[in-house]
């Protein structure tokens, strides 16, 4: 039976679950989803919320580099990289309005060597967040 291995970042935000941020097995990672919120922190990165946490306003581009930030580091405490990416699977709450910034940025973040991906368009995640990342990487 194949070993696997727990890997919680100190830098990533806290799991908002039962779960690691991600599981080594053999040479591979996966990660549990990833989104854009701060570490000891409620705020989430380019959301308003009311007083209710019901969503004012929201930048996608400033969760975009904020969600690619806290993968960046469970991979970094996982002993991978950003390199090391093969598979990532994109949830967007607004395919209509988001795609399009999400895709730009994308394209910037993965210039070089770029994985397989699949964008799925949801109706909400757990927090009051408009993207979530679901990265599998080698080690």
């Amino acid at each position: 039976m194949m070993q696997n291995k727990d890997i919680n970042s100190s830098k990533a935000p806290e799991p908002v679950g039962l779960y690691p941020h991600a599981k080594k097995v053999g040479n591979l990672l996966f990660l549990s989803g990833v989104g854009p919120r701060e570490r000891g922190s409620k705020k989430i990165p380019g959301v308003e919320l009311d007083e209710n946490g019901t969503i004012l306003s929201y930048d996608i581009a400033t969760q975009c580099h904020s969600v690619f930030q806290n993968v960046r580091y469970i991979l970094e405490d996982a002993g991978s990289s950003w390199e090391n990416i093969i598979d990532v699977t994109v949830f967007l709450t607004n395919m209509k309005d988001d795609f399009k910034i999400y895709n730009a940025l994308w394209a910037e973040y993965f210039k070089e060597n770029p994985p397989c991906r699949t964008t799925i368009e949801i109706n909400c995640l757990p927090t009051p967040i408009g993207i979530e990342l679901k990265v599998i990487a080698t080690v």
